[in-house]
């Protein structure tokens, strides 16, 4: 790292404390409740090539050491810069050993089941994915509605303006699939729009529909 580079890394939370439990708030209400689209409103200075909203729950997530895989598009951007010099979190070639991993658009997300998964023993020693959705005005009228059932959600509850195709879908519902029968093993998805979290824990089932 140069100390142009460094000249140009932007600032993590201006109020650690309040910026790291605020985002900890949103993460928890999102996994919380699936399928509800949390605001994430932490101040700070976020790198250009990813979302505030993916970028803030990372920082306030990663540790020292913490394991973090990301998607081509991110690799040598200054979102990898910015979070490694905030977080000294290291970055691995390897999905299965990922405890986060950071997914840039669908078109880059790897099959789910080459991430990390857990164990029966230790579930939570799985890889949590952040997957940035694009602004809705780059949809397409023909993006399916998924439709969420599980703990959190009273009947059902949708989610749509995901910016994915329906074969990325298609293909991503199917894995979802074996990722959620495969409890309490599987890995946890945040999709993270330009404003906030949506929470998909490995306990929600998932249809398609349109």
């Amino acid at each position: 790292m140069t100390t142009i580079e460094l000249s140009e890394i932007g600032t993590g939370f201006h109020d650690i404390s309040l910026g790291s439990q605020n985002a900890f708030r949103s993460a928890l209400e999102a996994l919380s409740y699936p399928g509800r689209k949390v605001p994430f409103k932490v101040t700070f200075e976020a790198p250009k090539a990813a979302h505030a909203s993916s970028s803030g729950l990372l920082l306030a997530l990663l540790e020292p050491g913490s394991r973090l895989w990301l998607s081509p598009s991110l690799i040598n951007s200054d979102a990898e810069t910015w979070l490694v010099f905030h977080t000294d979190c290291k970055i691995t070639p390897h999905r299965h050993e990922a405890d986060f991993a950071w997914i840039k658009n669908w078109g880059e997300l790897p099959a789910l089941e080459s991430f990390a998964l857990g164990t029966d023993e230790y579930p939570d020693h799985s890889t949590t994915c952040v997957i940035d959705i694009a602004a809705p005005s780059l949809l397409t009228d023909s993006t399916p509605t998924l439709t969420l059932v599980g703990p959190g959600i009273a009947h059902t509850t949708t989610i749509d303006q995901l910016s994915a195709t329906a074969a990325q879908l298609a293909s991503f519902v199917n894995q979802w699939a074996q990722n959620h029968a495969s409890f309490p093993r599987g890995v946890d998805i945040f999709f993270a729009t330009d404003t906030g979290l949506i929470g998909l824990p490995r306990t929600t089932r998932i249809d398609i529909s349109g």
